[in-house]
């Protein structure tokens, strides 16, 4: 049976190679902000995977950015059987003495209010849906803190936090789960981290290697086809966290 899968944040990274993995026989909503070329792209690789792709551009860091997706999103979904809360990132380092009310307000709209927001309007479409489930995307950084990213880190506990919390609201309906990331090779670090601070953590992983998209795309398949797990994090990072 075919699902309707939304995937904020998919134009590139994590998202892209999950909308790739989800596609064949599934209507992919994609979501996307500014990278309208990628997010193309992106839909051209999930039709030649058998799946069928919708473009929905929205500032998910804003709370009119949110709505947007979900009046656009119910133009043409009348059920929703996933939710791939995907969308955010790191946007500046900073170390802790120098921190900006304003970064820390953009960081959590980012990683933490976008999800929550989107998550509570979709609730009504998954209802709707075939074993519906959401999938929130964590990160590393909230096990170990992150030095210069520790705004991120927390936004991204607040979101591990979260799914546990609607996990244990939403059930028996809905299930909820995250995957948190360790140094996967995206786009994500174009602009926050430097070739030697990645060579590093390679290094200090061990299994001597950094991820790829597709381990983590892999991982969100098999979470929303499990139907026995629901409140888990998933690390996958190579061992680089343990616990």
């Amino acid at each position: 049976m075919s699902k309707n899968i939304l995937i904020t944040g998919a134009s590139t990274g994590i998202g892209a190679e999950t909308a790739v993995c989800l596609a064949p026989g599934n209507h992919i909503y994609l979501h996307f902000n500014n990278s309208k070329q990628a997010a193309e792209k992106t839909a051209e690789k999930v039709k030649s995977k058998g799946g069928k792709a919708t473009l929905l551009q929205a500032d998910l860091s804003q709370e009119a950015g949110c709505r947007k997706l979900y009046a656009e999103l119910t133009k043409t979904a009348d059920k929703l059987d996933v939710l791939v809360n995907n969308a955010g990132g790191l946007i500046k380092r900073q170390a802790v003495r120098e921190y900006q009310w304003s970064l820390m307000e953009d960081i959590f709209s980012l990683n933490t209010f976008s999800a929550m927001m989107v998550t509570s309007l979709c609730i009504p479409l998954l209802e709707k849906g075939t074993d519906p489930n959401i999938v929130n995307l964590s990160s590393i950084a909230m096990r170990h803190g992150g030095p210069t990213a520790t705004i991120y880190a927390a936004s991204k506990s607040a979101l591990d936090s979260f799914t546990r919390g609607i996990a244990k609201e939403l059930a028996p309906a809905i299930r909820v789960n995250a995957v948190a990331p360790g140094v996967i090779i995206t786009p994500f670090h174009d602009n926050v981290s430097t070739p030697e601070q990645i060579k590093a953590w390679s290094e200090a992983t061990p299994l001597k290697k950094n991820g790829t998209p597709m381990h983590i795309a892999s991982t969100i398949k098999f979470l929303i086809e499990n139907d026995f797990i629901t409140g888990e994090t998933i690390d996958v990072n190579g061992g680089l966290s343990m616990r």
